[in-house]
This record gives C-alpha cells, structure tokens and sequence, in this order.
C-alpha cells in the first residue's frame, strides 16, 4: 500500500530534524522482546538483554504500551520542542499527556486500561530505569551518529535542497511532485490527519523499517535508520593518543578508557586489569569528575561508560569520521 504526504512551500518551511530519546527507547525496546539477535545488533543486545530481563523489564506496563510489532501508542513520542531534547523533557511531556490523547491509544492497543487509572508517573519511571539499563550507557556513541546524520542532512538540504533529501532518506520514502510517497508500507501519513510541516527523525535501532506517527495538530513523525549504524558496534580504533593521554592522566587511567570502549563494571575492569576493586573504583571517580566517563546504574551493580569527550582524546580519526 503506497501513501502520500503532500506539501506545500509553508510545510517544506516547516520541515525539520530532530534527535529523540525516546524513539531509540521504542524501537531499542522491541529488538531486545524478540528471541533472535539483531544482526546490526546483536553485541549490544547479548550485553543488554540479560540485565533487561534481570530487571523484569520484559514485563509491566512498558512492556503492554510497546508489543513486539505492530501499533505503539503515541503518546510515548511526544513532538521534541527543538533538535536535540533530553530523555528527560520527553518524559515530562509523557506525564502531561490529557487523557482525551490517552483513549485512543489504549483503544487501539487493546489493553483494556481505562485511559484515567494509567499511571503516567509509573510509566515514566519505568521508561527511566530501562533507560539506565539498555541506553544510558552507550549513548555518547549512540548520539553521536544520530547527530552526525541530522548535520550531514542540513549540509545537503543548504546544498540540494529538501526534495533530494526527503528521496533519499529510504528505499521505501520517495519523493514525487510535491508529495512524499511511503511506498509498500502499512504506516500512513495524510496531510488532513495532522498538523503543518514534517518532523524527520534518524534512529539506531529502527532498520531496517520506517516509522510514522501522525496526531493533530503536531507535525508528523517520520523515523529512519540513521547513516553510519552499520559501525556502531564496531571496537573503536584507540590510536597512539593513548600514550599522550597517559601522559596526562597516568597509564592506569589511560589504559582503564581504552578498556571501556564497552561499558564495564568496577569488577570487571578489576578482573582485567590485575587491580583490586578500591583502586579501579578510586580512578574511575577520578575520570567522572574530569567528565571522561559516567555511571549507570543497573540492579545492584554500577556500570561505567566513556564519554564523547573520551573518546574525542582516544579515537580522534573515529570522532572526525563521525561529523564528515
């Protein structure tokens, strides 16, 4: 089923790309539901799904507002206010959802739950804990490609203009004649059914599909694999700036960054390195608070990730790479 989104010159005006949290949390969320492994994945997901079922995040109110396929509620992708919201502005627009939005997608889903007794703040604290399991802690590299992807495409918007762009965001996304064409998909967008303009949004983790959400009176919601995915998992390439960051912050430290090009925990690194536990966790506080690595919590244990700053002193080719 071919479907259309027409434009006039104000909607092309009204075109724009954003970053969202909370569709890698959805579409992050059902890869880690299915029984098989992600090809683009499957690193992260064999990492993540043992502490994502440890947590019981596969079941609960999450778990029944995003099945493995077909329809997700709308609601839980609110319409960011500029490129690049916080998980956290997101969720607070998810608990200011009126229950007039809240009826419909429950209707659909079929839950049975009355749209007044949906506990928002208890989603919200769901959504917030599988964050802290399955995203928060790769998410420096995670937004580094989505970023990269919304600043090449404003690139080629100022150089080809939007209708280029818009035609290549996906095999199945076309662009005809002032209407862009979702060809052979069962999602919709019709210009009668929401607000002014185009909300583009790259994804990590929604290949190889599109996705659409459409709500009056917001602009809808286009979702597409984001360029560079295919490398997201890849080792980063810890180059001989390890030796001049060593320089700086002692070996141990140095060598402790270059290990977590996945995140790890105090244990872990402990066991790696030959160090007791006290002396990993005292560099590694050292590091959080030169903002080289951050902390997640996960159950009972702790895991620790480098930053983007980190890996822009460890990996400058990869950083460079990223924003071409």
């Amino acid at each position: 089923m071919d479907t259309g989104l027409s434009f006039s010159a104000a909607d092309l005006a009204q075109t724009r790309f954003a970053v969202s949290p909370m569709w890698e949390v959805i579409t992050s969320y059902r890869l880690l539901l299915a029984d098989t492994d992600p090809p683009l994945h499957r690193s992260w997901a064999q990492q993540v799904r043992p502490r994502f079922r440890r947590a019981g995040l596969d079941r609960g109110l999450l778990a029944r507002l995003i099945p493995a396929d077909g329809y997700v509620a709308d609601f839980l992708n609110p319409t960011p206010a500029g490129p690049f919201p916080t998980l956290e502005a997101e969720l607070d627009a998810i608990r200011r959802t009126p229950v007039e939005q809240l009826r419909p997608d429950l209707a659909l889903l079929g839950l049975g739950i009355p749209a007044e007794q949906l506990d928002l703040d208890r989603l919200a604290d769901e959504i917030l804990a599988y964050w802290e399991v399955a995203l928060a802690p790769y998410w420096a590299r995670i937004r580094a490609v989505l970023e990269a992807d919304v600043f090449h495409r404003a690139r080629q918007v100022a150089e080809h203009g939007s209708a280029r762009v818009l035609g290549e965001l996906h095999e199945t996304v076309r662009w005809d004649d002032g209407t862009l064409l979702l060809v052979r998909r069962a999602c919709s967008l019709h210009r009668d059914e929401t607000g002014a303009g185009l909300l583009l949004v790259p994804s990590a983790f929604i290949w190889p599909r599109v996705l659409t959400r459409s709500v009056a009176p917001d602009p809808p919601q286009l979702a597409y694999p984001a360029r560079g995915i295919g490398n997201l998992w890849e080792p980063r390439t810890v180059t001989t700036a390890t030796e001049a960051v060593a320089g700086v912050l002692g070996r141990s430290r140095a060598l402790l960054l270059a290990e977590l090009d996945t995140p790890a925990s105090t244990t872990q690194l402990a066991a790696a390195f030959g160090l007791s536990a006290p002396a990993v966790s005292q560099h590694l506080v050292a590091l959080r608070n030169a903002g080289l690595v951050s902390a997640h919590r996960t159950g009972r244990s702790v895991l620790y990730a480098r930053t983007a700053v980190a890996d822009a002193l460890l990996c400058p080719d990869t950083a460079r790479k990223e924003y071409a």
